[in-house]
């Protein structure tokens, strides 16, 4: 099972060296649908998920025929938040031109974990 760890947003000029050896993260368990297929289901047909899941590539998402609300982070090739949005079932997300990949969560739980914009996610455990 892979994982992300969230990284606060960067810091200030001349922060970024001295916080990166005491940098703090939070590391969750993550489900990569990297497949067309795997994509196209996302958490379709799901009542709630443990951890999240990142779609990849993907620069948008659905929640038609969702059951739950989600939150949804979009990311930049380098793995930083552009922004993250709460959806309900049943809407349509604009596509965001310089996302790369989106993360999907059950709703509170990007807040929770400190995903916000500006914050980096790496993912470990790939494969």
């Amino acid at each position: 099972m892979a994982t992300m760890r969230v990284f606060g947003p960067p810091l200030g000029p001349g922060q970024e060296i001295a916080a990166a050896a005491t940098e703090a993260f939070t590391e969750v368990p993550l489900e990569i649908a990297d497949s067309a297929r795997a994509r196209r289901r996302g958490l379709l047909g799901r009542t709630g998920v443990t951890g999240a899941l990142l779609l990849t590539p993907a620069r948008g998402v659905h929640t038609v025929r969702m059951r739950f609300v989600v939150d949804v982070a979009y990311l930049d090739r380098e793995g930083r938040v552009l922004s993250v949005r709460t959806m309900r079932p049943g809407r349509i997300g604009l596509p965001r031109p310089r996302a790369r990949h989106v993360i999907e969560a059950a709703a509170g739980s990007l807040t929770e974990w400190g995903v916000r914009r500006g914050a980096r996610i790496a993912v470990h455990g790939t494969g």
